[in-house]
This record gives structure tokens, sequence and C-alpha cells, in this order.
């Protein structure tokens, strides 16, 4: 079963609160616009240990390739 952009978009907003969320790719790579508050004040790294807790197993079982842009709010806006 190949992995959607819409369902990775569900997958990460049952589990991370996000005032925007855009999701695109092919089935097997993915690209990912993340804005959430849970960023403030986190290193890269630690954003997207957020959006891999997130993502849980799927990441290893369906998703191949993510690439993420991770934002706070007022990152986003400026």
């Amino acid at each position: 079963m190949t992995t959607t952009p819409e369902a990775i978009h569900g997958y990460i907003a049952a589990g991370l609160e996000c005032t925007h969320l855009q999701v695109e790719g092919d089935g097997q790579h993915f690209q990912a616009i993340i804005v959430s508050p849970a960023f403030a004040g986190k290193r890269p790294i630690q954003r997207h240990q957020l959006v891999y807790a997130a993502l849980g197993d799927r990441m290893r079982e369906e998703i191949h390739a993510l690439s993420m842009k991770t934002l706070t709010p007022e990152e986003y806006q400026g």
C-alpha cells in the first residue's frame, strides 16, 4: 500500500498541534512544511523528533523519505 501525502498530513495533525501543515510527495519521497507552537525554543533536531514521535512506527514502515521545514508560528509569519 502506498502512503499518500494526505495520510501523512493526517498522522502529523493527529499527533502534533499545527497552525499550518502542508505535505507533498510522490508515494516514496515527501516534503512537509510544519508550523507548530510546540517548536518554540527547540533546536531543529528537537523539532524533527516531535514530528517523528507523531508519525511513530510509520516513519520506519511506510514513509521512506520525509524532508521537513519546521517553524514556529512567529517564524512562519516573519
